[in-house]
């Protein structure tokens, strides 16, 4: 599994230093891949900030490979609790797990945690982390047991027979019949077989099911780790094969870059409504004929809901066919469109005012679930996909506002604006021949809203 780090400048905590070493040494600890570091020294525009660039680096590099994000504590997300739920819930609406380098097991459990402490006190206090480390050096389970177990009544984990048969059947799929992590979480929702929460199972989940340590018996909390704490459900041998093919099977740096398509980030699946993501493969084969081996590369456009969870039917198309297409819809449309939408978009000081007045609501809406989930009247799965909800809508607000921001400082006119629109788009229709994919890249993306991608036709909406 590939790690990144994300650390911020905290007055009286660890230098920036000081926690990217800590990071190193985690990763090494645990067998992850460092993939990146993100830093924020100090209070940055919102279109430079460390966390904007982690969260950008995050979404180009999922189909690359599992990801998680580490981070020195709960604290470490934001200059508050309030935002460090929302970078956390942020992060996990990209399906991206996040955990603390201090041995926290479940960041979620925390933030409660925290929030109840500091609605109650005005502030977390330190003999309320004391205790939950104490109960950790007893082995007394803290949060959501990992799958495969409940609490019992001393505190201790205790194994949930249905629960443990699946865990064992993941790690019997894995070993013994030598199924990848993908064809595994296929395996498990073909058969009806649930997370603890009814969802489907996807390659993140099943991936970091067979790297928990916990089903050795030991358990993990808060840098305390008691070993036969609970009952086993894998053997020691077996676990450890497992995380040697896992390291092995694990993508290696190459030094090459990804592929580029052009139509990453615009393409979205007209069925389901996520994103199409390009994939790249070489496939080989003998012919049958005289025995020569063969190959080819394929490009294409895939639904990033099939990749994952197996939620969407296969709908992929060719790269260079969905982008020809694109790019004849371009030529056919109506050029005053550009212009016609540009008018009636409000001036940039009252979109700059609307996109903050609706930040505010949305933060005040992730504390009014916070409190729900506090007080017991929501449990911690609503919580969940409330605060994923809420907190993609609020990045997504930040990165408009970012984007009017930047456009304001660079004083650029709705006249201005118009044109450069109108030239992209005149660039696209007459002169693509000559572009190379870097300009077409950029073109697009200057001209295009979202492409709406279905089996049988393309719709090309243009930005405003």
């Amino acid at each position: 599994m590939r790690a990144v780090g994300y650390f911020r400048e905290r007055k009286g905590e660890e230098s920036l230093a000081e926690q990217n070493k800590a990071f190193l040494e985690f990763c090494r600890s645990n067998g992850y891949e460092a993939a990146a570091v993100f830093l924020d020294t100090s209070p940055a525009p919102d279109d430079v900030g460390g966390f904007r660039q982690m969260m950008e680096f995050l979404r180009n590099q999922r189909q690359r490979g599992f990801l998680l994000v580490a981070v020195p504590d709960l604290g470490g997300l934001g200059d508050n609790l309030r935002e460090s739920a929302q970078r956390y819930f942020q992060l996990s609406s990209l399906g991206v797990g996040v955990v603390a380098m201090d041995g926290s097991a479940d960041l979620e459990d925390e933030l409660l945690k925290q929030w109840a402490a500091t609605r109650k006190n005005g502030r977390l206090g330190e003999r309320v982390r004391a205790a939950m480390r104490k109960k950790a050096v007893k082995g007394e389970a803290l949060g959501r047991p990992p799958y495969g177990y409940r609490v019992g009544p001393r505190g201790r984990l205790q194994v949930m027979p249905e629960e443990g048969s699946v865990v064992r059947y993941i790690f019997r799929l894995y070993l013994k019949d030598d199924l990848g992590i993908r064809r595994i979480a296929r395996r498990l929702n073909e058969e009806e077989i649930r997370t603890r929460r009814g969802q489907l199972w996807s390659m993140v989940t099943a991936r970091d099911l067979l790297r928990n340590r916990a089903y050795l018996g030991t358990y993990s909390r808060f840098g305390v780790r008691v070993p036969a704490s609970h009952p086993p459900l894998i053997s020691p041998e077996d676990f450890r094969r497992v995380q040697e093919r896992l390291d092995q099977r694990r993508p290696k740096s190459s030094g090459r870059q990804a592929a580029r398509f052009l139509l990453s980030g615009l393409a979205y699946c007209g069925y389901c409504g996520n994103k199409m993501m390009g994939v790249t493969r070489r496939q080989h084969w003998q012919r049958r004929s005289d025995g020569e081996m063969r190959s080819a590369l394929y490009r294409y456009y895939q639904c990033e809901s099939r990749t994952n969870r197996s939620l969407c039917d296969y709908h992929t198309r060719r790269a260079e066919a969905l982008d020809e297409e694109v790019r004849q819809a371009l030529l056919d449309g109506p050029a005053e469109e550009v212009a016609a939408a540009a008018a009636e978009e409000p001036p940039l000081e009252v979109q700059g005012r609307q996109l903050r007045d609706k930040m505010r609501r949305l933060d005040r809406r992730l504390e009014q679930y916070l409190d729900a989930a506090t007080s017991g009247r929501i449990n911690s799965e609503r919580l969940r996909s409330l605060g994923v909800e809420v907190a993609s809508q609020r990045l997504a607000t930040e990165e408009a506002l970012a984007e009017r921001q930047r456009r304001a400082q660079l004083r650029v006119t709705e006249a201005e604006r118009r044109q450069r629109r109108r030239d992209a788009l005149a660039r696209c229709r007459e002169q693509w021949d000559q572009l190379t994919f870097p300009e077409r890249h950029d073109l697009l993306r200057e001209v295009l809203e979202r492409v709406v991608v279905r089996d049988e036709s393309v719709q090309v909406s243009l930005r405003p």
